[in-house]
């Protein structure tokens, strides 16, 4: 994989960046790292895509809703073209980088009363100015099956006998996958908006004002908005050692005094959830296992499957959730 040094010298010829350049490591997800680099008294985020890219189309799609987030009060970091237009650049080594305003953030607070109320009326604002949206970004089909389609039972078979440290625990977990997953399916195409789709702890941060800022709009897309709602209630309120139902249950308020579109009101709302949750657990095994990855890569994929697993619900989590999300309603309609 390319140097950060070779990177670097190749983004300040395609951004025309002149003097010396600061460079330090962010924070790195599934698909990337980010490097903050200083230019006088410029600072950027500059992300190395390792994964497949985001469309040029796609990317047209993000820089609408990031716009139209913003006039609904969502805060989140401005992406920077290239000298020719381009916001998506192609390293020498066939990797991809991007570049984005580096802002000072810090985790969200954890007082869970006061963050649960912020996070609701975010997402509400999200969904409030989100278009309709029957495809994916880049054109090409429906809704992608990643969110509301779990892997078939075959997908599972070279992983659970893999004999590494954490099948058996992954072998554990997938004994509950037929009472998890017997009402997972495809959302009504006519509730369909674009949606972040993915809205959990690692993408929603404070600045130094004191706001929410959303970062890493990649994945958006066609979603329910109820469902995207239901994942994140699990994204921040629920794993297997805790679930925090006043949380849950002030998040939902605070969507629906927002005027967020969106309702969990049966099981298959934790379709997105669901799907996701293993869909990405197959991802990362199968990248764990692959011995022609990168010994880093590889090493990452360990550590997102014992998270996954941390964060794989339980068929009791969802009807506590379900009802506690359900019993906000009629208080709204009333």
């Amino acid at each position: 994989m390319i140097g950060i040094d070779e990177l670097v010298a190749q983004a300040r010829t395609a951004f025309g960046w002149t003097g010396d350049i600061g460079v330090s490591a962010g924070p790195r997800g599934a698909l990337g790292q980010f490097w903050r680099l200083e230019i006088g008294s410029a600072r950027y985020a500059l992300k190395h895509i390792f994964d497949e890219p985001p469309t040029e189309a796609s990317i047209r799609v993000e820089l609408d809703l990031v716009s139209r987030a913003r006039d609904a009060g969502v805060r989140a970091p401005a992406s920077h073209p290239a000298r020719d237009g381009q916001y998506l650049l192609t390293a020498r080594d066939g990797t991809w980088f991007r570049c984005y305003d580096w802002l000072e953030l810090r985790p969200v607070a954890s007082d869970a009363s006061d963050t649960a109320r912020r996070l609701g009326a975010l997402l509400a604002g999200l969904h409030r100015c989100a278009p309709v949206a029957s495809a994916e970004p880049n054109g090409d089909g429906p809704p992608d099956p990643w969110y509301d389609q779990v892997p078939p039972a075959v997908a599972w078979e070279a992983v659970v006998t893999s004999g590494t440290s954490w099948a058996a625990r992954l072998n554990d977990r997938l004994t509950m996958l037929p009472q998890l997953c017997a009402a997972v399916g495809t959302a009504d195409p006519a509730r369909l908006i674009l949606c972040h789709r993915d809205l959990h702890f690692e993408n929603v941060f404070v600045d130094p004002e004191g706001e929410l800022v959303v970062v890493d709009w990649d994945d958006l897309g066609p979603a329910d908005p109820g469902r995207e709602l239901a994942r994140a209630l699990f994204d921040w309120w629920c794993n297997d050692v805790d679930t925090d139902l006043d949380a849950v249950g002030a998040m939902v308020e605070s969507y629906l005094d927002a005027g967020g579109p969106g309702r969990i009101t049966g099981p298959a709302d934790f379709s997105m959830l669901l799907a996701c949750r293993l869909n990405f657990l197959v991802a990362q095994a199968a990248l764990a296992l692959d011995p022609h990855a990168e010994r880093a890569h590889r090493e990452w994929a360990e550590h997102e499957i014992d998270v996954g697993l941390h964060l794989l619900p339980t068929p009791r989590q969802l009807t506590d959730v379900l009802a506690v999300a359900a019993a906000k309603y009629p208080q709204q309609q009333g």
